[in-house]
């Protein structure tokens, strides 16, 4: 029993249904990349239309679908679009994030909404429209792309570290939900890897790698049927060992990481 993967094992890539959420650049276009190249057809959402088809690069197998993620209407007309298209999903990644370094006290409403839209509330708009016909289905998985910054309290993700860790929370609740009814859920967890948005970090970032390090860690960890896919494992597990510590250690450490 306790060798038994948790999800289902994707041992062949070969014409899977992928609808792929943030693949305009990073680890999202690494891994529709990757899945294109493997044979799965992947259709590629995100706002810029002319990234996507970049990333798609005239791939027979690629469907390119922008779209706002934070508007609910725009994920309605896209799911139907699919479905009509293909007849269902096999997987759905929902990779699309958005990060600020910010401190506590350099908040500003607008920037915090849109963290929240982007990282958070966009995730729930897409399990309103894909998950009744994953259900009726009997089958197909959902991906989230959360963060080990969801972890701990890390000093300069006041607002990314917690829609990170709302998505660890619910990916646990999803999988408890879902796996009763032959859906698989994955939750993915990087640590630092080298694309846009950690490009703007001014402090260390251990065991950084690069996006196509990462898009294999990936699809490494769906074709083994994990749960949690966490990378690089040499930074990964001494945060999760932190997180265990108690409060007292913890905070104390976190203060020390602030005060660098």
């Amino acid at each position: 029993m306790f060798l038994t993967p948790l999800n289902p094992r994707w041992p062949d890539w070969h014409g899977k249904r992928v609808w792929l959420i943030g693949a305009s650049s990073g680890i999202g276009a690494a891994v529709a990349r990757d899945l294109l190249q493997r044979g799965a057809r992947v259709a590629l959402s995100a706002r810029r239309e002319d990234a996507l088809v970049a990333v798609a690069a005239n791939s027979a197998l690629a469907r390119i679908l922008p779209m706002d993620v934070t508007d609910p209407a725009a994920w309605k007309s896209a799911h139907k679009h699919l479905i009509r298209e293909w007849g269902g999903l096999d997987l759905t990644v929902f990779c699309a994030a958005q990060y600020e370094q910010l401190r506590s006290w350099e908040l500003q409403s607008d920037s915090v909404r849109g963290t929240i839209e982007v990282n958070l509330a966009s995730v729930y708009y897409g399990l309103e429209v894909i998950l009744p016909d994953l259900i009726a289905q009997g089958n197909g998985s959902i991906a989230l792309v959360a963060s080990v910054a969801g972890y701990l309290g890390l000093p300069n993700a006041t607002v990314y570290g917690p829609t990170k860790a709302a998505l660890i929370n619910l990916a646990e609740l999803l999988y408890a939900e879902l796996h009763p009814k032959g859906l698989g859920v994955y939750l993915v967890n990087p640590g630092f890897v080298k694309t846009k948005m950690t490009a703007s970090n001014k402090f260390p970032m251990p065991a950084m790698i690069s996006v196509d390090e990462a898009s294999r860690d990936i699809l490494r960890g769906m074709e083994k049927g994990v749960f949690e896919i966490h990378f690089p494992k040499r930074f990964t597990r001494l945060l999760k060992l932190m997180s265990l510590l108690p409060y007292r250690l913890r905070l104390a450490a976190l203060a020390q990481m602030v005060g660098r």
